[in-house]
Order: structure tokens, then C-alpha cells, then sequence
């Protein structure tokens, strides 16, 4: 099974990684904030994942890894 571990630190909410997953299985938290006052993306249900690595591949700032 994959792990999505998203640097919430380093996620600026672009998005980008949210429109790369072919499950939906990323979005943008509705009511969390990192410290530079932006939406993290966040994954819905870990278990789900295909390991696809499309999100990490997207993410322009290299905030996702995949681990498998």
C-alpha cells in the first residue's frame, strides 16, 4: 500500500496536485492553515491510494512524497 506524506509546510494550495490524482483522493483543507497562512492539501482516504505518484510529480514546491 502507498503513502501520501504531504509537507503541509511547504504546500502553498495551489491545487495542482488535487487535479492530478485519478482517484479524487486530494483536496484542499477546508479548516486547517499552515504557518504561511495557506491551505494544505489533504488526502481523503489513505487507503485508497494507487501509488501513482501523479500528485508528487505535479507538485511544483515538492511538498508530497510517495512511499510504498
Amino acid at each position: 500500500m502507498a503513502k501520501v506524506i504531504i509537507d503541509i509546510e511547504i504546500c502553498k494550495g495551489c491545487g495542482l496536485c488535487v487535479r492530478a490524482c485519478p482517484k479524487h483522493l486530494l483536496g484542499l483543507a477546508a479548516s486547517k492553515l499552515n504557518s504561511r497562512g495557506y491551505q494544505p492539501a489533504e488526502i481523503s482516504d489513505q487507503a485508497a491510494c494507487i501509488g501513482c505518484a501523479a500528485c508528487a510529480r505535479t507538485c511544483p514546491d515538492l511538498a508530497i512524497e510517495i512511499e510504498k
